[in-house]
């Protein structure tokens, strides 16, 4: 792109503007065009600093939008959204009175350019998918649907529900969790205040007295000694390590697949993985098909939801099974993600016509198993937190008191 000065006179009075090109005569053209007033002269220029600026600031607005959106905002937005269009309202102006309403600057921002683009005759699914990856897969899938139906306010009620109910569980294990993060910090903290202010001055009386620490307080030291060393480089190390991760997440590829298939056999996080993901395909597939929307479409809708990438390529199988006129259950059966009982509770609907019942009973087979193991997580978590409590208060505690015992038998003799 190149940039080209233009003086012309309008009024007897000489102005300037700056025309972004690829060749002198097209911007030529687009002066003639904007009948600014009679040219006198036109030079090829070095971008301006302002333009450049303004770019700038184009490419910081655009990256701080590339982000997830935050679910409560976004689902207080759809259902606004939804009402206004129930009630027959222009579809730009509801989404315009969303962005006058809302308080997120994210969601403003995105709902802005979707009016614009609505309002110069963009489909409302084609907006959305733009920003796909900020309001995710299912957003748009439902949103696209609800068009080509004619149902879009019931679409768009219908997307807000199932977010809903999303975020109900993310908050459920979220507050399971906090309990047992409280107390690994607080053991963490004690650990570090022990080593670091209790156990030096255990050394410094040893030594003047010629006595020998007992083990378990060299341990502890070698670790104190460790970590005032080399803390900062294993503390940069971590940093590099975590970003080095988020980077490569981010990019969905091997990696990502590599990690979500091996997280799914880790203790505990494997099983709320695969219930959290397998429970959130299920529910979307159980909402879609009882609202008529066709299986084939409806499993890619659902499978779109899914976050754990080689989940997401099992329930693949599911809908290439149909489309090679398998049956449902091959198809469920074939996805190896669901055990005997689930494969023949659809079998039975399959076979019986009685499907969406059927997908009603999995599905809250599947909400009241993820609900147990979330509200008694605790109950999981113990025999591990309580090795590691048992672990750490026997090295503190021969650590602190064997040099006690020890400076004390020193004293006496």
């Amino acid at each position: 792109m190149k940039y080209f000065e233009v003086i012309y006179l309008i009024g007897g009075e000489k102005n300037k503007t700056v025309i972004q090109s690829l060749h002198k005569i097209d911007a030529l053209k687009q002066f003639q065009e904007k009948t600014l007033g009679i040219m006198v002269s036109m030079n090829e220029i070095n971008e301006p600093f302002n333009l450049r600026i303004e770019q700038y600031m184009k490419s910081i607005k655009k990256s701080s939008l590339k982000r997830k959106v935050k679910l409560e905002p976004y689902i207080a937005s759809l259902r606004q959204l939804g009402v206004m269009l129930d009630a027959g309202i222009p579809v730009n102006q509801c989404f315009m009175e969303v962005v006058n309403t809302t308080d997120n600057a994210q969601i403003k921002e995105i709902f802005s350019q979707i009016a614009l683009k609505v309002e110069s005759g963009s489909n409302i699914s084609d907006s959305f998918e733009d920003y796909a990856y900020e309001l995710g897969n299912l957003s748009y899938s439902i949103i696209s649907l609800g068009e080509q139906t004619g149902e879009l306010s019931e679409a768009v009620i219908k997307l807000s529900n199932i977010l809903d109910e999303i975020r109900q569980n993310r908050k459920k294990l979220k507050a399971a969790l906090r309990y047992p993060a409280i107390v690994i910090t607080a053991m963490i903290g004690a650990f570090i205040a022990v080593i670091t202010m209790v156990v030096p001055q255990f050394k410094e009386m040893f030594e003047e007295n010629g006595a020998e620490l007992p083990l378990p307080t060299q341990i502890l030291l070698s670790i104190e000694t460790f970590v005032r060393e080399s803390g900062f480089f294993l503390l940069m190390g971590i940093i590099a390590v975590i970003f080095t991760h988020i980077a490569l997440y981010s990019q969905k590829g091997k990696y990502k697949y590599f990690v979500d298939k091996h997280m799914l056999k880790i203790y505990l996080v494997g099983k709320i993985t695969h219930l959290s993901m397998t429970g959130r395909f299920m529910f979307v597939f159980n909402k879609l098909t009882n609202s008529g929307i066709p299986i084939i479409k409806a499993l890619g809708i659902a499978k779109n939801i899914v976050e754990n990438d080689y989940l997401k390529e099992r329930f693949t199988l599911v809908e290439e099974s149909i489309e090679e006129g398998k049956t449902l259950t091959q198809g469920f059966e074939g996805s190896e993600q669901f055990e005997n009982m689930i494969i023949q509770m659809i079998k039975a609907g399959e076979t019986s016509g009685a499907l969406n019942k059927m997908l009603e009973k999995v599905d809250a087979y599947y909400s009241a198993k993820y609900n147990d193991l979330v509200d008694n997580i605790s109950t999981y978590i113990e025999p591990i937190m309580i090795a590691v409590l048992a672990s750490f208060v026997t090295l503190m505690a021969l650590g602190i008191f064997l040099p006690m015992w020890s400076m004390a038998e020193v004293v006496g003799n």
